[in-house]
């Protein structure tokens, strides 16, 4: 059950909606823990049950690290989970890398979200380990941190320090309500509208084989291709962040529109920042971060990126998708940035844009080999005449409206608008708010069309 399915939009949320508001303050929580378990058994059955088998270990190994200090009890806690997002992402990806795969390991299923809710469950530890948060004492309010529905299964991934206080006290206003409303109507559009459209381009152009692939067609597809994956992620963030305002939960934005970065720094203070904040916080400066010397500051950066790149999926594809973003890291350390910083706007725009472009290759094409022929395809000249398809074959009215919007948001225009809490505008001139409330329903019902019209609906993240 996802957040564009007819089944949340028109019965779980108003249920759960209707029941949250119903009920007294001291069962909020329970109410929300039992829809979040519902939520994800709708969709995973019994893996449930590893969810909260996760929530029921982390709440038990929580209370004994802080009673003990041990070490070795917070050893334990990491290996646990580690443990079981290693069982279940990575066991057919390890077991065919040294020849030992077997029938069951390439029948184990990956529940959705693992990677999010294993990292939470080991940020709730560590930070317990180092003395900046207590552990829970109500187990239902710690299953509620780990498996909250808005973003359980895309993020963004919540610190347990940032969200304590929130669920022991937290304060329901009709501003931080609407706010999250119109937060989720932009989600839900830049989902349906926009993200689905550029991946209805980009599907059907890299399905084909490469011997009929153009260099036409392979940079439209790939172009496509990032702007689906931007509008696909920060739209179930937007989304995520919305149905947090709905219940009175405020999370941090996970995205900044990364499009318009000038390095690969900048991408990753840009992209999904609850990750990148979460690999610096917890592996790069335990690691030593940039304090032990040049080469050491280049080692701690790339094992951050090979672990991020394996952090997405268990593959090669992905391994050196992270090789990329942490070597072009170490360039720019190596003397890249000051270069960049001198070059005009647009020149270090195209450079960052460029080794993002490649990058995103190795993301979207699974196998090595068919990548490495995608990127030949991209940057091999040859008479497009020879193909039994061109670009006008993928493309219509329809769509090149649809781009053109799709560059547009993805730079910051409307900025204020799609972030500002509390606004203003709730509060502020009539025409204003009914000029805002007009937009946003417009969005909603734009977005409900295009769920009841079409069967094409993709969750990227999936595999995550």
């Amino acid at each position: 059950m996802l957040f564009t399915s007819p089944t949340f939009l028109f019965a779980f949320l108003p249920f759960v909606l209707l029941v949250y508001y119903l009920v007294p303050t001291k069962i909020k929580n329970a109410i929300l823990l039992i829809s979040s378990l519902i939520f994800y058994a709708w969709g995973e059955m019994l893996f449930v049950f590893v969810l909260i088998a996760s929530v029921v270990i982390n709440f038990l190994l929580g209370h004994l690290i802080q009673r003990n200090k041990s070490n070795a009890l917070m050893v334990i806690g990491v290996g646990v989970n580690l443990g079981l997002l290693l069982f279940y992402k990575y066991a057919h990806f390890l077991l065919s890398s040294i020849g030992l795969d077997t029938d069951y390991s390439q029948s184990i299923h990956l529940p959705l979200g693992i990677s999010f809710f294993t990292f939470q469950a080991l940020s709730y530890l560590i930070d317990i380990k180092r003395g900046q948060t207590k552990p829970q004492s109500n187990i239902v309010n710690l299953g509620l941190y780990i498996s909250f529905f808005p973003q359980l299964i895309a993020g963004p991934i919540v610190r347990y320090h940032n969200i304590a206080k929130q669920l022991l006290h937290r304060v329901h206003k009709n501003e931080l309500f609407v706010s999250g409303v119109e937060r989720f109507s932009y989600g839900l559009a830049k989902k349906m509208l926009i993200a689905n459209a550029l991946g209805a381009v980009a599907d059907p152009i890299f399905a084909l084989d490469q011997s009929q692939l153009s260099l036409t067609l392979a940079w439209l597809a790939i172009v496509c291709y990032a702007l689906q994956i931007y509008f696909d992620f920060s739209a179930y963030s937007d989304m995520a962040i919305g149905l947090g305002r709905m219940f009175g939960f405020q999370f941090q934005e996970n995205f900044n529109y990364p499009y318009v970065s000038r390095s690969l720094k900048e991408f990753w203070q840009r992209w999904h920042i609850s990750l990148s904040r979460w690999f610096r916080d917890y592996l790069y400066i335990p690691l030593g971060g940039n304090q032990g010397g040049n080469i050491r500051t280049y080692f701690n950066l790339m094992t951050v990126f090979i672990l991020c790149g394996l952090w997405h999926g268990a593959s090669w594809n992905f391994l050196l998708w992270g090789l990329i973003h942490g070597g072009f890291l170490i360039i720019e350390r190596l003397g890249l940035t000051n270069i960049l910083a001198r070059l005009p706007r647009i020149m270090s725009h195209v450079y960052t844009l460029l080794v993002v472009l490649i990058a995103w290759v190795f993301f979207r094409v699974e196998n090595i080999t068919d990548a490495f022929g995608f990127l030949s395809k991209m940057f091999y000249i040859q008479h497009e005449d020879n193909y039994l398809y061109s670009y006008h074959y993928f493309i219509n009215n329809q769509f090149i409206i649809t781009a053109v919007f799709a560059l547009i948001l993805s730079m910051p225009v409307f900025k204020k608008w799609v972030t500002y809490y509390p606004a203003n505008a709730f509060t502020g001139r009539i025409t204003h708010q009914i000029i805002r409330m007009a937009f946003m329903f417009s969005l909603l019902f734009a977005s409900v069309i295009m769920i009841s019209s079409t069967t094409y609906n993709p969750f990227i993240y999936f595999r995550f």
